[in-house]
Order: C-alpha cells, then sequence, then structure tokens
C-alpha cells in the first residue's frame, strides 16, 4: 500500500510540475483551480512554479506569483491581495524538527497579508505571518512574523526600515505567456 501511495503522490508532483509549463496564465490557472487551488479571477503564477498540495493554497485577487516560485501547501498557505511574490520565491509549510532524535517534520500555516512584497529568492518558513505592505528584502530568510508596513532583511530577517501605508494599488497583468 505504500508503494502504491508514493506512486499516487508521483503522479501528482509531476502533474504539478507539467502544469506549471503552460504557456498561458489564464490555462495555468485554470488547471491550477481544477487541482482544488483557490486563486482569485485576477491573479497569476508564473511558469515552473512548484506547487504541493494545491488544495491547501487560496490567493487571493490581484496577486502575481513569479518564476520558478515553490508554494509548499501542505500545512496550507493563505496569500492576501494585491502581493507581489517575486521570482524563486519559497514558501515552507514544513521543515524537519533540528532538535528531534527521529528527524520528525514540524510545521504550520503561512499568511501573507494584502499589500506585501516577498522579493526575489526570499525564504518564509512554517507558521509565519508577513504582515500587511510589509516587504521581504530580496534572499532573505524569514523564521518569525513580520509586522504590518515593515520591511525586512537578512538570515534570519530582521526589520530595517518601513514602508509608506499605501493600500491602493493594482499589480496589473503580467507581461506575455510566461
Amino acid at each position: 500500500m505504500d508503494t502504491l501511495k508514493r506512486l499516487v503522490r508521483g503522479a501528482e508532483l509531476w502533474l504539478l510540475r507539467a502544469i506549471g509549463l503552460v504557456p498561458s496564465h489564464l490555462l495555468r490557472r485554470l488547471l491550477y483551480r481544477r487541482c482544488g487551488m483557490q486563486i482569485g479571477k485576477s491573479s497569476f503564477i508564473y511558469s515552473s512554479a512548484e506547487i504541493r498540495t494545491p488544495s491547501n493554497i487560496c490567493i487571493a485577487n490581484g496577486t502575481i506569483v513569479g518564476l520558478k516560485a515553490t508554494l509548499d501547501g501542505r500545512l496550507g498557505i493563505a496569500i492576501g491581495q494585491h502581493v507581489n511574490l517575486s521570482s524563486e520565491v519559497a514558501i515552507w509549510t514544513l521543515q524537519h524538527d533540528p532538535a528531534s532524535p527521529t528527524f520528525e517534520a514540524t510545521g504550520g500555516k503561512v499568511e501573507i497579508g494584502d499589500y506585501a512584497w516577498i522579493s526575489f529568492r526570499a525564504t518564509i518558513l512554517p507558521g509565519v505571518r508577513v504582515g500587511k505592505g510589509a516587504i521581504v528584502a530580496a534572499g532573505s530568510v524569514v523564521t518569525s512574523d513580520v509586522e504590518p508596513w515593515t520591511i525586512v532583511g537578512g538570515i534570519p530577517a530582521k526589520p530595517i526600515g518601513s514602508r509608506p501605508k499605501v493600500d491602493t494599488y493594482d499589480l496589473g497583468r503580467p507581461l506575455g505567456f510566461i
């Protein structure tokens, strides 16, 4: 029975990778919805995204997910409106517990507030909440919650500034068919 479960899981991962290569934003969005993902009508996921457990991922309207992003939905991801997840961003909901003698998994749901910007190659670890309008600098690793309208950077990410409270913009449509 374990072998059958692994085969089914492998087929699911292959299918999700194939969806990520479809050369149309609209078709990709439709296919991810068919896999159970909740994704707003004006949100887009660029190509080559790695999606795990799409049925546990909710993306609100006006959000853009960049090239080669990783969304690990195993314990749940909620992404707000008008969020910019730049290319190669990784959001993890499970990780191994380094204190566990058996290397057990631990984790929690990740929430990204409206108007947040997660920059290039930033990593969000399990159980983190990124507040409304917050910015995570490129290459940062977020290990704890980020307050609204705060800019964080580094490994681990720490506050480095603040952002004006402007929540009226729309990211618009992505360019091209990537």
